[in-house]
C-alpha cells in the first residue's frame, strides 16, 4: 500500500519535472509574472451598464487568476450603481471585465450632473500592476 502512494507520488513529481523542463524550453526561462492593466470602456448613461476591461500580459496559458480592485468616486455605491464585487476573474484569453450596472436617478433635482466611478487595481498573487492601474467612467445624467 505504501509503495502504491510513493510510486504515485514518485510519478506525479517526475511529470511535473517534465511539464516545468518543456515550459524552460519552449520560454528560454522561467516565464515572468503577468502584469494587469485596466481602462473603461467610455462614459455611461444613467440606468444602463458601463463596463471595464483588465487586460494581462502574458496571459495564462491554463486558467486564469483572480484580480483585486476597489471602487472609488464621485458616485455613490447603492444609488448612483450597484458596486461591483471584488475580484474579478481575468480569464486564459488574457481579458476580464468588471461591469458596472447603473441605477435611475433617485435625487429628483432639475439639476442634473454626472457622477464619476474610478476602479483601481490592487496588489495580489500571481499577478503584478501596470500602468495604468485606475480608470474613470462618468454616469451621465
Amino acid at each position: 500500500m505504501k509503495t502504491k502512494i510513493i510510486g504515485k507520488i514518485l510519478l506525479s513529481l517526475g511529470l511535473m519535472f517534465v511539464l516545468v523542463s518543456a515550459i524552460t524550453q519552449v520560454h528560454g526561462d522561467i516565464p515572468a509574472i503577468p502584469v494587469v492593466t485596466i481602462h473603461s470602456t467610455g462614459n455611461v448613461t444613467r440606468g444602463k451598464i458601463g463596463s471595464f476591461v483588465l487586460e494581462m500580459k502574458p496571459a495564462i496559458t491554463f486558467g486564469g487568476a483572480y484580480v483585486n480592485f476597489s471602487v472609488s468616486g464621485t458616485a455613490v455605491p447603492g444609488v448612483d450603481y450597484v458596486p461591483p464585487v471584488s475580484p474579478t476573474y481575468v480569464g486564459s484569453s488574457g481579458y476580464g471585465v468588471i461591469l458596472v450596472e447603473t441605477l435611475p436617478d433617485p435625487r429628483g433635482s432639475s439639476f442634473r450632473r454626472g457622477y464619476d466611478i474610478v476602479v483601481t487595481l490592487e496588489p495580489g498573487p500571481g499577478y503584478a500592476l501596470g500602468e495604468p492601474k485606475s480608470a474613470k467612467m462618468t454616469i451621465r445624467p
